[in-house]
């Protein structure tokens, strides 16, 4: 990564405000750019001022992060979200990143975790706190599967990729499987987001749940085409 990530901290606490400033500043990679303490001036922030991630608080008096993150986005589209909350099983965070945010950490993740997470997000990658993962896929409302093929925008290998991104394979895992090189995987990563209008890693698989495309748990894809249909020889 050349340039650095601009971020902009919105939460209600000043203190913690500006010791997550102190945290990532240190970290080369992340420049951050201002501090907020709730969602509007978040928003009129962002509006104001194009950031690379909105470091989110959910609890905030007046606008809410629930809110202020779809805000954001509808603002500044290339924005990614990243919620940071006390308990990763907070219905509250779930919302969030039914509204648009690019995952969420619990206020206690270490700091090296949380800048790497701030970076890997500003990239279109997606961070969920590990013992939240299971549990959002289970708050995710199954829709009924769309007439027609949903992937119908995508090509044969981009399929398989998004097979399995689905399933939340990271882009190493996707190269070894498809013999692919890392340049690549992000291409055809970024044509399924492009592709499907989804604007990352994470809301992949939750769109392939709403759509019926994966079960939780049987490890099975329906209708994607992909590698898990036919595996390498």
């Amino acid at each position: 990564m050349t340039a650095s990530v601009s971020v902009l901290l919105a939460d209600d606490q000043e203190l913690l405000r500006d010791a997550l400033s102190t945290v990532l500043g240190a970290d080369p990679r992340i420049r951050v750019t201002g501090g907020v303490g709730d969602g509007a001036s978040a928003v009129e922030y962002v509006r104001a001022h194009h950031v690379d991630v909105v470091l989110m608080d959910v609890r905030m008096p007046g606008m809410d992060g629930i809110s202020a993150t779809a805000e954001v986005l509808h603002v500044s589209p290339t924005t990614r979200v990243l919620i940071l909350t006390t308990f990763d099983l907070d219905e509250y965070v779930f919302a969030a990143v039914r509204a648009g945010a690019s995952g969420f950490l619990t206020k206690d993740t270490r700091p090296a975790a949380l800048a790497d997470a701030v970076c890997r997000v500003a990239e279109g990658d997606a961070a969920v706190a590990p013992r939240a993962a299971a549990a959002l896929l289970q708050h995710v409302r199954r829709q009924i599967l769309p007439s027609g093929d949903p992937l119908a925008s995508l090509s044969p290998r981009e399929r398989e990729v998004f097979g399995l991104l689905a399933r939340g394979a990271s882009n190493a895992d996707i190269g070894a499987r498809l013999f692919l090189t890392g340049n690549t995987v992000k291409t055809h990563v970024r044509a399924v987001l492009s592709g499907l209008g989804l604007p990352d890693r994470i809301h992949v698989v939750i769109w392939a749940y709403e759509n019926g495309m994966v079960r939780p748990g049987d490890g099975n894809l329906r209708g994607a085409g992909g590698a898990e249909d036919h595996p390498p020889g």
